[in-house]
């Protein structure tokens, strides 16, 4: 029998935010819809997260991803937990991703709104936010998001 060759896994890390705000007495939460691509053609749900750059903290890589892709001004309330998964990129291999989330409370608009990366961003009851994601981890991440406030 031969040697089966062990595919190499890259390490991704990322951050982002579950970001909420206070409307006419209800808890509206973030949730926005990828842009389709070449490499990714289908849109996913998904609360606002990204890579870490070089000397960022997780905290300023969670606050600037969901400017990006949120187009909204956010602050950190507290973290709320690290998930991991793996998912097979069509170009660069098998990925182990590792993405830190954050409860964030919404302060303003961005004046540039979302990025090219996002085709729209709602704002949603906890019920039908959790509806909409497309990743069940997601899902989990917003219930405990929910649990903190």
């Amino acid at each position: 029998m031969g040697k089966k060759k062990k595919e190499k896994v890259i390490r991704e890390f990322s951050s982002g935010g579950a970001v909420f705000k206070k409307e006419s007495g209800e808890t509206l939460w973030l949730v926005r819809s990828t842009t389709p691509s070449d490499i990714f053609p289908k849109i996913y749900w998904t609360l606002p997260k990204g890579w870490i750059d070089v000397g960022e903290t997780l905290e300023e890589t969670a606050i600037r991803e969901v400017k990006e892709e949120g187009g909204v001004e956010a602050k950190i309330i507290k973290k709320i937990e690290t998930i991991k998964y793996f998912y097979k990129h069509p170009e660069r291999g098998n990925i182990l991703k590792f993405v830190t989330f954050f409860l964030m409370e919404w302060k303003s608009d961005s004046p540039e709104g979302f990025d090219g990366e996002t085709s729209e961003v709602v704002w949603l009851l906890l019920k039908e936010a959790c509806k909409k994601l497309s990743q069940s981890q997601e899902r989990q991440i917003l219930k405990k998001a929910n649990s903190l406030l």
